[in-house]
Protein backbone atom coordinates (compact mmCIF):
# COMPACT_ATOMS: atom_id res chain seq x y z
CA UNK A 1 0.00 0.00 0.00
CA UNK A 2 1.35 3.29 -0.74
CA UNK A 3 1.10 6.76 0.50
CA UNK A 4 2.28 9.80 -0.74
CA UNK A 5 3.35 12.70 1.74
CA UNK A 6 3.36 16.09 0.79
CA UNK A 7 5.64 18.87 2.87
CA UNK A 8 4.62 21.95 4.08
CA UNK A 9 6.27 25.19 4.74
CA UNK A 10 9.93 25.32 5.52
CA UNK A 11 10.74 23.11 2.42
CA UNK A 12 10.99 26.03 -0.15
CA UNK A 13 14.52 26.81 -1.53
CA UNK A 14 15.51 29.48 -4.12
CA UNK A 15 15.89 28.08 -7.90
CA UNK A 16 13.61 24.92 -6.47
CA UNK A 17 11.63 24.77 -9.50
CA UNK A 18 13.86 24.61 -12.46
CA UNK A 19 14.48 21.00 -12.76
CA UNK A 20 10.72 21.09 -13.56
CA UNK A 21 10.27 23.43 -15.77
CA UNK A 22 10.51 21.56 -19.06
CA UNK A 23 8.70 18.60 -17.60
CA UNK A 24 5.19 18.44 -18.62
CA UNK A 25 4.01 18.57 -15.66
CA UNK A 26 4.84 22.09 -14.99
CA UNK A 27 1.72 23.38 -16.51
CA UNK A 28 0.25 22.91 -13.15
CA UNK A 29 2.46 26.16 -12.23
CA UNK A 30 0.15 28.10 -15.00
CA UNK A 31 -2.98 26.45 -13.61
CA UNK A 32 -2.00 27.70 -10.21
CA UNK A 33 -1.07 31.69 -11.40
CA UNK A 34 -4.42 31.49 -13.08
CA UNK A 35 -5.97 31.02 -10.20
CA UNK A 36 -4.42 33.34 -7.52
CA UNK A 37 -3.08 35.87 -9.49
CA UNK A 38 0.63 35.71 -8.34
CA UNK A 39 3.65 34.79 -10.78
CA UNK A 40 4.19 31.46 -9.69
CA UNK A 41 6.65 30.77 -12.12
CA UNK A 42 8.80 33.58 -10.52
CA UNK A 43 8.26 32.53 -6.58
CA UNK A 44 9.79 29.12 -8.49
CA UNK A 45 12.61 30.04 -10.26
CA UNK A 46 13.37 33.57 -9.68
CA UNK A 47 12.87 34.52 -5.67
CA UNK A 48 15.71 34.90 -3.28
CA UNK A 49 15.79 33.43 0.20
CA UNK A 50 14.07 36.96 1.60
CA UNK A 51 11.07 36.52 -0.57
CA UNK A 52 10.42 32.86 0.12
CA UNK A 53 10.51 33.63 3.67
CA UNK A 54 7.46 35.54 3.31
CA UNK A 55 4.46 32.93 4.74
CA UNK A 56 2.41 33.76 1.90
CA UNK A 57 5.20 33.27 -1.06
CA UNK A 58 6.48 30.11 0.90
CA UNK A 59 3.45 28.23 0.86
CA UNK A 60 2.07 28.77 -2.64
CA UNK A 61 5.48 28.18 -4.04
CA UNK A 62 5.60 24.83 -2.05
CA UNK A 63 2.00 24.05 -3.03
CA UNK A 64 2.45 23.99 -6.52
CA UNK A 65 5.58 22.42 -6.74
CA UNK A 66 4.38 19.76 -4.94
CA UNK A 67 1.59 19.51 -7.29
CA UNK A 68 3.78 19.39 -10.32
CA UNK A 69 6.15 16.46 -8.14
CA UNK A 70 2.99 14.77 -7.83
CA UNK A 71 1.51 14.72 -11.46
CA UNK A 72 5.04 13.89 -12.87
CA UNK A 73 4.68 10.75 -10.48
CA UNK A 74 0.82 10.31 -12.02
CA UNK A 75 2.25 10.50 -15.35
CA UNK A 76 4.76 7.59 -14.85
CA UNK A 77 2.24 5.65 -13.95
CA UNK A 78 2.69 5.95 -9.86
CA UNK A 79 -0.42 6.96 -8.00
CA UNK A 80 -1.47 6.58 -4.06
CA UNK A 81 -3.43 4.39 -1.91
CA UNK A 82 -3.99 7.30 0.71
CA UNK A 83 -2.11 10.56 1.33
CA UNK A 84 -1.08 12.95 4.24
CA UNK A 85 0.11 15.92 4.20
CA UNK A 86 2.09 18.28 6.95
CA UNK A 87 0.51 21.41 8.17
CA UNK A 88 -0.03 23.51 4.28
CA UNK A 89 0.81 19.85 2.77
CA UNK A 90 -2.63 19.05 3.69
CA UNK A 91 -4.43 21.49 1.30
CA UNK A 92 -1.36 19.62 -1.37
CA UNK A 93 -2.82 16.92 -0.04
CA UNK A 94 -6.73 17.21 -0.69
CA UNK A 95 -6.25 18.28 -4.23
CA UNK A 96 -4.05 15.13 -5.18
CA UNK A 97 -6.21 13.21 -3.32
CA UNK A 98 -9.29 15.20 -5.79
CA UNK A 99 -11.32 16.30 -2.77
CA UNK A 100 -10.12 20.26 -4.34
CA UNK A 101 -9.66 21.59 -7.72
CA UNK A 102 -6.57 22.62 -8.16
CA UNK A 103 -7.82 26.19 -8.20
CA UNK A 104 -10.07 25.69 -5.88
CA UNK A 105 -6.93 24.95 -3.20
CA UNK A 106 -4.60 27.42 -4.86
CA UNK A 107 -7.03 30.29 -3.77
CA UNK A 108 -7.15 28.54 -0.17
CA UNK A 109 -3.30 28.41 0.37
CA UNK A 110 -3.20 32.04 -1.03
CA UNK A 111 -5.72 32.86 1.66
CA UNK A 112 -4.06 30.52 4.25
CA UNK A 113 -0.73 32.54 3.62
CA UNK A 114 -1.96 36.24 3.74
CA UNK A 115 -4.45 35.37 6.63
CA UNK A 116 -0.63 33.96 8.79
CA UNK A 117 0.75 36.83 7.61
CA UNK A 118 -1.98 39.84 9.09
CA UNK A 119 -1.95 37.40 12.14
CA UNK A 120 1.84 37.23 12.72
CA UNK A 121 1.73 41.03 12.81
CA UNK A 122 -1.20 41.14 15.53
CA UNK A 123 0.31 38.18 17.26
CA UNK A 124 4.18 38.13 17.04
CA UNK A 125 5.81 34.93 18.17
CA UNK A 126 8.59 31.86 16.95
CA UNK A 127 9.21 28.03 17.08
CA UNK A 128 11.65 26.05 17.90
CA UNK A 129 12.72 22.12 17.41
CA UNK A 130 12.94 20.52 20.05
CA UNK A 131 15.73 17.44 19.55
CA UNK A 132 16.41 14.43 21.99
CA UNK A 133 13.40 14.68 24.31
CA UNK A 134 9.69 12.71 24.30
CA UNK A 135 6.57 15.22 23.63
CA UNK A 136 5.15 14.40 26.73
CA UNK A 137 8.54 15.02 28.48
CA UNK A 138 8.50 18.80 26.36
CA UNK A 139 4.34 19.26 27.33
CA UNK A 140 5.41 18.66 31.16
CA UNK A 141 8.73 21.63 30.81
CA UNK A 142 6.37 23.99 29.40
CA UNK A 143 2.85 23.49 31.13
CA UNK A 144 3.91 26.53 33.36
CA UNK A 145 5.28 28.58 30.81
CA UNK A 146 2.49 30.91 29.54
CA UNK A 147 1.87 31.61 26.10
CA UNK A 148 3.81 28.51 24.67
CA UNK A 149 2.50 25.45 23.55
CA UNK A 150 3.51 22.23 21.19
CA UNK A 151 2.80 23.07 17.72
CA UNK A 152 4.09 19.79 16.15
CA UNK A 153 4.84 16.45 17.78
CA UNK A 154 6.69 15.15 14.07
CA UNK A 155 8.57 11.61 15.55
CA UNK A 156 9.72 10.46 18.53
CA UNK A 157 12.09 12.75 19.77
CA UNK A 158 11.26 15.33 17.36
CA UNK A 159 8.55 18.01 18.70
CA UNK A 160 8.14 21.60 18.10
CA UNK A 161 7.38 24.52 20.09
CA UNK A 162 5.89 27.29 19.46
CA UNK A 163 4.89 30.73 20.89
CA UNK A 164 5.17 34.38 22.08
CA UNK A 165 9.37 35.81 21.92
CA UNK A 166 9.65 35.55 25.98
CA UNK A 167 7.48 32.48 26.52
CA UNK A 168 9.96 30.40 23.42
CA UNK A 169 13.72 31.79 25.29
CA UNK A 170 11.85 30.41 28.64
CA UNK A 171 10.73 27.68 26.85
CA UNK A 172 14.18 26.62 25.34
CA UNK A 173 15.75 27.19 28.88
CA UNK A 174 13.32 24.74 30.61
CA UNK A 175 13.82 21.56 27.80
CA UNK A 176 17.48 21.98 27.70
CA UNK A 177 17.38 21.44 31.11
CA UNK A 178 14.65 18.69 31.22
CA UNK A 179 16.98 17.16 28.70
CA UNK A 180 17.10 18.06 25.49
CA UNK A 181 19.54 17.32 22.82
CA UNK A 182 19.38 20.03 20.78
CA UNK A 183 17.02 23.18 20.38
CA UNK A 184 17.07 24.96 17.07
CA UNK A 185 15.38 28.00 16.27
CA UNK A 186 13.48 27.91 12.96
CA UNK A 187 13.21 31.06 10.47
CA UNK A 188 9.82 31.26 10.70
CA UNK A 189 7.46 34.46 11.22
CA UNK A 190 5.13 33.45 13.80
CA UNK A 191 3.69 30.63 16.36
CA UNK A 192 2.17 28.21 13.92
CA UNK A 193 -0.74 25.84 15.05
CA UNK A 194 -1.25 27.84 18.30
CA UNK A 195 -3.90 29.94 19.79
CA UNK A 196 -1.61 32.95 18.64
CA UNK A 197 -3.07 32.19 14.75
CA UNK A 198 -6.77 32.61 15.67
CA UNK A 199 -7.42 35.64 13.24
CA UNK A 200 -5.97 33.68 10.77
CA UNK A 201 -8.14 30.81 11.41
CA UNK A 202 -11.55 33.20 11.76
CA UNK A 203 -10.51 34.76 8.59
CA UNK A 204 -9.81 31.23 6.55
CA UNK A 205 -12.84 29.88 7.83
CA UNK A 206 -14.89 32.28 5.83
CA UNK A 207 -13.24 31.00 2.83
CA UNK A 208 -13.02 26.96 3.67
CA UNK A 209 -16.84 27.59 3.94
CA UNK A 210 -17.06 28.78 0.58
CA UNK A 211 -15.13 26.04 -0.91
CA UNK A 212 -16.70 23.46 -2.97
CA UNK A 213 -15.17 19.86 -1.10
CA UNK A 214 -15.83 16.21 -3.33
CA UNK A 215 -15.79 13.16 -1.38
CA UNK A 216 -11.74 12.35 -2.44
CA UNK A 217 -11.22 9.28 -4.22
CA UNK A 218 -8.29 8.28 -1.80
CA UNK A 219 -8.62 8.46 2.24
CA UNK A 220 -6.66 11.80 3.71
CA UNK A 221 -5.15 11.82 6.89
CA UNK A 222 -5.84 14.90 8.66
CA UNK A 223 -3.29 16.68 11.08
CA UNK A 224 -5.39 18.05 13.56
CA UNK A 225 -6.17 14.06 14.79
CA UNK A 226 -4.70 11.74 12.86
CA UNK A 227 -7.82 10.35 11.08
CA UNK A 228 -8.26 9.10 7.96
CA UNK A 229 -11.72 10.82 5.94
CA UNK A 230 -13.01 10.79 2.53
CA UNK A 231 -14.89 13.58 2.95
CA UNK A 232 -15.74 16.12 6.00
CA UNK A 233 -12.59 18.06 5.23
CA UNK A 234 -13.89 21.48 5.86
CA UNK A 235 -13.49 21.01 9.89
CA UNK A 236 -9.91 19.49 10.13
CA UNK A 237 -8.30 22.19 7.91
CA UNK A 238 -9.63 25.23 9.80
CA UNK A 239 -8.86 23.75 12.91
CA UNK A 240 -5.81 23.34 11.74
CA UNK A 241 -4.04 26.65 12.00
CA UNK A 242 -4.24 26.73 15.78
CA UNK A 243 -4.35 22.78 16.65
CA UNK A 244 -1.30 20.83 16.90
CA UNK A 245 -0.19 19.36 14.07
CA UNK A 246 0.33 15.30 14.78
CA UNK A 247 2.69 14.00 12.16
CA UNK A 248 4.22 10.99 14.54
CA UNK A 249 0.04 9.75 15.26
CA UNK A 250 -0.68 10.42 11.28
CA UNK A 251 2.67 8.55 10.37
CA UNK A 252 1.44 5.59 13.23
CA UNK A 253 -2.42 5.91 11.31
CA UNK A 254 -0.98 5.20 8.12
CA UNK A 255 0.86 2.37 8.98
CA UNK A 256 -2.27 0.59 10.67
CA UNK A 257 -3.60 1.42 7.53
CA UNK A 258 -1.10 -0.98 6.14
CA UNK A 259 1.15 1.32 4.41
CA UNK A 260 4.40 -0.34 3.44
CA UNK A 261 5.66 2.22 1.15
CA UNK A 262 6.14 5.57 1.55
CA UNK A 263 6.88 8.34 -0.92
CA UNK A 264 7.71 12.07 -0.04
CA UNK A 265 6.76 14.67 -3.10
CA UNK A 266 7.67 18.08 -3.13
CA UNK A 267 10.84 20.23 -2.94
CA UNK A 268 12.03 19.09 0.43
CA UNK A 269 14.55 15.73 0.00
CA UNK A 270 13.49 13.45 2.73
CA UNK A 271 12.23 15.65 5.91
CA UNK A 272 9.13 13.70 6.37
CA UNK A 273 10.59 10.53 5.27
CA UNK A 274 13.12 10.56 7.92
CA UNK A 275 10.17 11.46 10.65
CA UNK A 276 8.66 7.88 9.13
CA UNK A 277 11.93 5.99 9.73
CA UNK A 278 11.85 7.27 13.50
CA UNK A 279 8.59 6.38 14.34
CA UNK A 280 8.27 3.01 12.68
CA UNK A 281 11.46 1.86 11.77
CA UNK A 282 14.15 1.33 9.03
CA UNK A 283 12.15 -1.95 8.61
CA UNK A 284 10.05 -0.07 5.27
CA UNK A 285 10.10 1.32 1.72
CA UNK A 286 11.05 4.70 1.10
CA UNK A 287 10.82 6.57 -2.06
CA UNK A 288 12.24 9.91 -2.52
CA UNK A 289 11.20 11.75 -5.74
CA UNK A 290 14.56 13.75 -6.62
CA UNK A 291 13.54 16.24 -9.11
CA UNK A 292 13.23 15.36 -12.76
CA UNK A 293 13.34 12.21 -11.90
CA UNK A 294 10.65 9.29 -11.38
CA UNK A 295 11.21 5.43 -9.91
CA UNK A 296 10.14 3.18 -12.70
CA UNK A 297 6.40 1.41 -11.69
Amino acid sequence: MRAFLLPGQGTQRPGMGEPWQHDDAWSVVSAVSDATGVDVVRLLLDADEDELRRTDNAQLASFALGLVAVEAARTAGHRPDVVAGHSLGELTALVVAGALEVADGARLVLERGRAMVSACEANPGTMVAVLGLEVRRVEDAIAAIDGTWVANDNAPGQAVVAGTPDGVEAAETMVRATGAMKVVPLPVAGAFHTPLMAPAATHLSGAIAATTFSVSSVPVVANVDAEARTDGFADPLTRQLTARVRWRESIVALAGLGVDEWWELGPSGANLLAMVRRTIGDGVRIDVHDPGSVPDP
